[in-house]
């Protein structure tokens, strides 16, 4: 994930945009519980293990998205 570092060390996110991600989840939303969800299964998938090239899981669950490698349906009627 590329970022550029701003004044007082303050991070932004460039990519993926959120202007991208609303692309494949037309809800911001439904967006945060989608990451969020994925997230803490990836979380529970390493069972807590880090190594040095360990990346964060909610970061994981974003590019995931951004890739289309995770779909989203929603059912027309609950």
């Amino acid at each position: 994930m590329l970022q550029r570092t701003e004044p007082k060390g303050l991070k932004i996110m460039l990519y993926p945009s959120l202007a991208s991600l609303l692309k494949q989840v037309n809800s911001r939303y439904l967006l945060v519980n989608i990451i969020a969800r994925r997230a803490r299964e990836i979380s529970a998938m390493n069972d807590g293990y880090e190594d040095e090239n360990y990346e964060k899981p909610v970061s994981k669950a974003i590019e995931e998205i951004a890739a289309g490698e995770l779909r989203v349906t929603v059912p027309t009627e609950l």
